[in-house]
């Protein structure tokens, strides 16, 4: 196997109820005297009642689009411009990945802020790229891993339930993409044991307590079930790929989802529930119908789409397929890991899929 490199986390990490009074602490500690803001306007304003006075001057910058090689230098621009001798981001993976882009291209530390339970953004140091229209581009790993990470569920737990079901889809999939990554290696060195072992975690603890913690947000109610889903995402979730590098980030079920980004349709559909989906069509071309149905109760349990239609696609539309296919088996992604390399294989595993879930027996 070749060798992995070890980013296994945050420099600092906290999770707790008032963790951002932490921040002027950790700035004072630096002996920062200026920093930057990023956030959206929707994650600004989850965030600013807890938000805490970090003590030194701000510059505050709202995100104009999409993670893009374009947003993150002109955010980077403006830091230097600013003399920021920091980034702070506040939002969701968007957000989170320009805050880090912006911090790699300036080498200006970075503190993350999630206001979403969606993904592992805030703890891995990585970011993916659209491009201008939308479409999936790249992703970079960053040489150096980010400052500090805070995470507050008072925050969280006002978030809209939708992001939290994205982020377990999300999250289930670090197992399976793993799993068909190492399954055949002769040997796994420690790193990657430990990587497997997040992998594992996140499958069982989502699959078990995901539900739970979704009846918590809509209630909203802070439950050990909602602490430990969403540290589930967000740690054990970045600790599979911090780990396990190249043999615990991406396979099949991320290919699937930037294909599936090729289809105007898709856009408003979030990164998780595609994911999701790309679990299954992944299992489908693995050949294993029976983890399909094992995984489908709890799909429906979770909300989490199983087909086509449940993306807004039409199953008939011309080409629909065909174009997942061939974005998801471009040069350069992930699913050749699986010795995947055929468009006509992945059309073939979606419209078994298909065909599996018509003749599925019914679930509850």
């Amino acid at each position: 196997m070749s060798s992995i490199q070890v980013q296994g986390a945050p420099a600092i990490y906290h999770c707790y109820q008032g963790v951002l009074e932490l921040l002027p602490e950790k700035i004072a500690e630096q002996r920062f005297s200026l920093g930057l803001l990023l956030h959206g306007e929707k994650s600004w304003e989850a965030a600013k009642r807890h938000f805490v006075d970090p003590g030194v001057p701000m510059t505050y910058i709202s995100y104009q689009n999409d993670c893009t090689h374009e947003e993150a230098d002109r955010i980077g621009k403006t830091a230097l411009e600013e003399s920021s001798e920091f980034i702070i981001g506040i939002g969701g993976g968007k957000i989170l990945d320009l805050a880090k882009a912006a911090g790699s291209r300036t080498g200006l530390p970075v503190i993350l802020i999630p206001t979403l339970a969606s993904n592992c953004a805030a703890w891995t140091p990585l970011s993916v790229f659209y491009d201008l229209e939308g479409n999936f581009e790249e992703y970079t790993v960053f040489p150096r891993s980010t400052w500090l990470v805070l995470v507050e569920p008072n925050i969280l737990i006002e978030s809209p339930s939708s992001f939290l079901r994205a982020g377990i889809g999300d999250t289930i999939a670090k197992w399976y993409e793993a799993d068909v990554l190492t399954r055949d290696l002769p040997t796994k060195e420690v790193p990657l044991e430990i990587a497997l072992q997040a992998a594992r975690l996140c499958r069982d603890t989502l699959l078990r307590e995901g539900r739970e913690a979704l009846k918590a947000l809509e209630a909203g109610t802070i439950t050990d079930s909602f602490k430990r889903t969403v540290e589930t995402i967000i740690m054990a979730g970045g600790m599979v790929g911090g780990f396990g590098d190249q043999y615990g980030r991406i396979s099949g079920a991320h290919s699937i989802h930037n294909g599936l980004t090729h289809l105007p349709e898709t856009h408003s559909i979030l990164h998780g529930d595609k994911v999701a989906y790309g679990i299954l069509v992944q299992l489908a071309l693995e050949g294993r119908p029976e983890e399909i149905k094992r995984l489908l109760p709890h799909y429906r349990e979770l909300g989490l789409p199983v087909s086509l239609s449940d993306l807004g696609i039409d199953p008939e539309r011309k080409n629909a397929v065909e174009t997942i296919a061939a974005a998801a088996t471009a040069p350069g992604e992930s699913i050749h890991f699986m010795h995947i390399t055929d468009a006509q294989q992945v059309t073939a595993g979606i419209q078994q899929l298909e065909e599996w879930l018509v003749n599925a027996t019914p679930y509850s």
